[in-house]
């Protein structure tokens, strides 16, 4: 058999593909053998003696499949895990997330007057002391001190108006002996 060694190269180089790629057709070896130029092997692309093969097809589908796999928590078990748990999961990232979803939910209550800037304010240090393991504990925990305020605000009004009727009726009394004096220094004269 023939060497088509320097027919490859060209035939590449006119394709714009590597070697590998070319197909020479078997049927036309002395036609081919006798192009030397890039013009020739032009040509003979045209005709369809020298053509580009495709590329190989790689297909995914088995990674989709295991990928899928995974997504259901197959193949993670402890024998397939290399790193540690924090270097899979740091710690750090779990805080962030924490502490963003709890300061976003203190910021819209504020935002909506749910709760006043005090109130806003010693949770915030309690968000961030790690009082609260998550979004639900958080909206107990207000609610619990939301009614506290209202009981004590509402302690802080009956008191007032306990101590406005004590008055009234100190107020009253004095009154009233006044008059019994005033009566009595009358019916002395």
């Amino acid at each position: 058999m023939v060497s088509l060694k320097l027919q490859k190269r060209l035939a590449a180089s006119v394709l714009k593909c590597g070697k590998r790629k070319v197909w020479l057709d078997p049927n036309e070896i002395t036609e081919i053998h006798n192009a030397n130029s890039r013009q020739n092997f032009r040509k003979l692309i045209k005709d369809g003696y020298v053509i580009r093969k495709p590329n190989k097809i790689h297909s995914r589908s088995r990674v989709n499949a295991r990928l899928e796999a995974k997504r259901k928590g197959r193949h993670m078990g402890l024998g397939k895990r290399r790193g540690t748990r924090e270097a899979r999961f740091p710690s750090k990232i779990i805080w962030m997330r924490r502490m963003r979803v709890l300061r976003r939910l203190l910021k819209k209550y504020r935002s909506t007057e749910k709760i006043d800037k005090h109130l806003y304010h010693t949770l915030y240090l309690k968000v961030k002391g790690n009082e609260f393991k998550n979004k639900r504990v958080l909206m107990e925990h207000i609610h619990k001190e939301k009614s506290e305020i209202l009981r004590a605000k509402m302690l802080q009004k009956e008191g007032e108006a306990r101590r406005e009727r004590a008055k009234a009726k100190r107020e009253r009394a004095a009154a009233r002996a006044a008059e019994k004096e005033k009566k009595l220094l009358e019916e002395g004269s």
